[in-house]
């Protein structure tokens, strides 16, 4: 196992873009920093923690609606839904999704926390498919830091996919579950402020939120900032 290597100024991110937790955990965090006047300072590295291919199963729908009402209340602004669409049309891969975040950071690191959350808020609040190449075009789109022609060239050759896998692949044991945050000063937080528990079966129960603190945010992007003239 070897940690990842964290700039300073910048917090490096493994999650998945289907995750409801990581969403709260990653809308947080940007919300903190730009309340602490510290957008150009501190950046996030966006990086995968594929769930798919931790759990060896599709993205499961049932199990992700019976988190999207907890997840929702923590972080209500998002306009999170349950799925709206046809149940048919339920992506079952996040790795296109994943991938073209990592895409959008060969533009910008801007590009691809934009794009990041946009593609989380298609998913739980808009119903979209983001597993469609066309789907994650149109959604680049309406992203001001992101080329989405570039983009969709990039999804096209795949030039992405690999450097993700590897890092995935490399620092998989190193990673908790999403989110996982690493800093500079070798410190790691997994799934800040929030502890969980599930009542029931997966699937057939609810999760329950037994502690939830959104002021650790504050002190993790400080934390990142430290040392940053």
């Amino acid at each position: 196992m070897s940690r990842p290597e964290v700039r300073r100024g910048t917090v490096v991110a493994y999650t998945d873009v289907a995750c409801p937790w990581s969403t709260v955990a990653i809308a947080r965090l940007l919300r903190a920093r730009d309340e602490l006047g510290l957008t150009g300072q501190v950046r996030l590295d966006h990086r995968c923690f594929l769930l798919e291919d931790v759990n060896s199963s599709p993205l499961p729908k049932r199990f992700l609606e019976s988190e999207i009402p907890v997840a929702g209340a923590l972080e209500p602004r998002l306009g999170w839904r349950p799925w709206q669409g046809d149940p048919a049309d339920w992506p079952v891969t996040s790795a296109p999704a994943n991938e073209a975040v990592h895409a959008a950071k060969e533009q910008s690191a801007a590009a691809a926390e934009e794009l990041d959350l946009a593609l989380r808020q298609a998913l739980f609040r808009d119903s979209r498919c983001i597993s469609m190449h066309h789907e994650i075009v149109a959604v680049a789109r309406e992203c001001p830091h992101v080329d989405a022609d570039a983009l969709r060239e990039a999804l096209d050759d795949g030039r992405a996919r690999a450097p993700m896998m590897r890092d995935y692949r490399e620092h998989r044991d190193d990673v908790q579950g999403s989110p996982h945050f690493f800093f500079a000063d070798g410190s790691d937080a997994h799934s800040p402020g929030l502890e969980l528990r599930w009542e029931g079966e997966p699937g057939a129960g609810f999760p329950v939120v037994e502690h939830d603190d959104p002021a650790v945010f504050a002190q993790l992007v400080r934390r990142a900032a430290a040392g940053v003239s």
